[in-house]
């Protein structure tokens, strides 16, 4: 989803998409609950153009079917059931709890499934109420636009729409619908919840689908489902290393929050990196720091793990020989993150080349940064000048760092100019801090919605200087990291 449609036209939604081939073992058909006077919160232009659909956003057909006060002609609203993993325990069913899957749309990048998020009770909701609310609306809607604009794969978020409804959280809130896009939503919980039941016809259904829509190079593969884990395996790898190279926190990496794409899939305690800390726990929620920045790597080689132990039934042969198949395809993963998050934090330095000792180069970098509690994006953007050095507090550490630095660049012939272009288009001014989401959610509550306007159009282009900006860049002002984020946000 990159470039502008030609042709801005409402959408042509389609009732056969993928989920719905599959027939209503895997979904329940329903439509969403109606919100009282919705209004527009939020709008992702952007996001609009890619899909050509600038001028039917503003309508007010667009509100009242993003809102979910109908549902589109020609389409069949429905939920999915999935089960899962959290926080390590199998959680049993789980399923789209307060999501609604309002059908799939046609867009230049191919067929693409639109979902509300908060429009009301599921089959699957379990003691939930089924909505969301104004908070945790717009900290998603904002998050998935910035990972789209920072090159990471994520879902995208088209608007945000409001109404007075009250909502019960930890108080009394309003309620919110988030439009969701993505080429799917398919998840790792889909693939257990068919495993678990020893439903092997309907899991075996769920993986030529997806391999049809979205890995048609390995129709035809001598063992399906284990290609589909390896494919799986690197592109979660490599989803990995951005987002450690980035700075980015998901805060609930559940298998049922794992996407089959490699997708960044459900924002909710998610947060981007202030002073370093590589076991820096995002959300509240995660008493024993299962998630913490640096274990995410390896949850998403366990959540990978879960995946395999779903697929081995379609694996077939004798339990030893399909196990190794399983942990053959899982392999790539031990090789391509590394490699991947290597190659990222090169690029974060500038470097145009390899060399052997670059990964102590970088994790000198990471140590002294820990040590001082450093701002990971700021000193990272500031690497590429000559200011670095002052956001350090031991300086006789750094300075032995930098000679080393130095040393390496020169070796490489690097041409300072061309080196401050490169890591200034990799490494962010302005990523998504919890302080600058908390004002757009607090002025949005107070109905001024102009500050996420705002700071969407920042987080649009976050390489770019935007001196006009330069607030959204500064350090979180005192007392921001008493924020607390959790499973609730």
């Amino acid at each position: 989803m990159n470039a502008p449609h030609e042709l801005d036209t409402a959408p042509r939604w389609r009732a056969d998409g993928m989920l719905q081939s599959l027939g209503p073992a895997f979904y329940t058909a329903l439509p969403s609950q109606a919100v009282p006077a919705p209004h527009w919160v939020a709008r992702s232009d952007k996001l609009a153009a890619e899909l050509g659909l600038t001028s039917w956003l503003t309508s007010d057909e667009a509100l009242t079917l993003l809102s979910g006060n109908a549902a589109p002609a020609g389409s069949m609203p429905l939920a999915s059931v999935y089960s899962g993993h959290q926080f390590g325990v199998w959680a049993g069913q789980l399923g789209d709890g307060r999501a609604l899957l309002l059908g799939e749309i046609h867009s230049p990048a191919g067929p693409m499934e639109v979902q509300l998020k908060g429009s009301g009770l599921t089959p699957y909701s379990r003691m939930g109420d089924g909505r969301a609310v104004l908070r945790s609306s717009i900290r998603e809607f904002l998050c998935s636009e910035a990972m789209a604009a920072l090159g990471i794969p994520t879902t995208r978020a088209l608007a945000v729409v409001g109404s007075p409804l009250p909502v019960r959280r930890e108080t009394v809130e309003t309620a919110a619908v988030v439009t969701r896009v993505a080429p799917s939503f398919i998840r790792f919980g889909h693939f257990e919840h068919f495993a678990h039941s020893a439903r092997d016809v309907d899991l075996r259904r769920l993986l030529d689908a997806v391999i049809a829509r979205h890995y048609p190079e390995l129709e035809g593969a001598a063992q399906p489902a284990a290609a589909l884990l390896e494919a799986v395996s690197v592109r979660t790898a490599k989803l990995l290393a951005q987002w450690q190279a980035v700075g980015f926190m998901h805060g609930v990496m559940n298998t049922d929050n794992m996407s089959i794409l490699g997708l960044t899939i459900d924002y909710g305690p998610f947060g981007f990196m202030d002073a370093y800390d590589p076991m820096h726990i995002c959300n509240h929620s995660d008493d024993q720091g299962r998630y913490a920045f640096a274990r995410q790597p390896n949850v998403a080689l366990w959540n990978l793990h879960a995946l395999a132990q779903a697929l081995m039934p379609l694996i077939g042969g004798e339990p030893e020989a399909a196990g190794e198949t399983a942990l053959a395809a899982l392999e790539p993963y031990r090789s391509v993150f590394p490699q991947a998050m290597l190659d990222a934090m090169r690029a974060k330095l500038g470097l145009a080349s390899a060399e052997g000792d670059d990964k102590a180069l970088v994790d000198d970098l990471l140590k002294l940064m820990a040590a001082d509690r450093c701002d990971y994006t700021i000193t990272f953007r500031a690497l590429a000048g000559d200011g670095a050095r002052d956001h350090f507090i031991d300086r006789e550490a750094f300075d032995a760092w930098a000679l080393r630095y130095d040393e390496r660049l020169a070796r490489e012939g690097s041409v300072d100019s061309e080196r401050r272009a490169r890591m200034d288009a990799v490494n962010p001014k302005f990523v998504l801090r919890n302080h600058l989401a908390q004002a757009a959610i607090e002025a949005a509550q107070q109905g001024d919605f102009s500050e996420t306007k705002r700071l969407l159009s920042v987080l649009e282009r976050p390489f770019d200087e935007q001196p006009e900006h330069a607030a959204y860049a500064n350090f979180p002002h005192p007392g921001a990291d008493s924020i607390e984020v959790s499973c609730s946000s």
